[in-house]
C-alpha cells in the first residue's frame, strides 16, 4: 500500500447563488480592486492508503459524491498525488 493525498475541490455550479463570493467581491471592489467574477471554493485534502493512484482517486471521488459535494448544486474535481 502507498499513501496518497487526494485533493477534492468543490465549487458551486455556475448560475447557483453564491452569497459568500458576492459579499467578498463587493468588499474587494470597495477597496479598489476590479474583478469580473469571484467564486468561493472549498478544498479538502485527504490522506489515504491505496494500492495505486486509480484506487485512491476512486475512493476520493466516492467521498465527494456521498458527502463532500452535493452533485445537484456543486461541481468538484479530484486530484491525487503520492504523499
Amino acid at each position: 500500500m502507498t499513501t496518497y493525498t487526494a485533493t477534492v475541490t468543490v465549487r458551486l455550479k455556475r448560475g447557483v447563488l453564491d452569497p459568500e463570493a458576492e459579499t467578498t467581491k463587493r468588499a474587494l471592489e470597495r477597496l479598489g480592486f476590479e474583478l469580473d467574477a469571484l467564486r468561493f471554493t472549498e478544498r479538502y485534502e485527504v490522506d489515504l492508503d491505496a494500492a495505486d493512484a486509480d484506487e485512491a482517486e476512486a475512493r476520493a471521488d466516492e467521498m465527494a459524491e456521498r458527502l463532500l459535494a452535493n452533485p445537484t448544486i456543486h461541481d468538484y474535481e479530484v486530484a491525487v498525488a503520492e504523499a
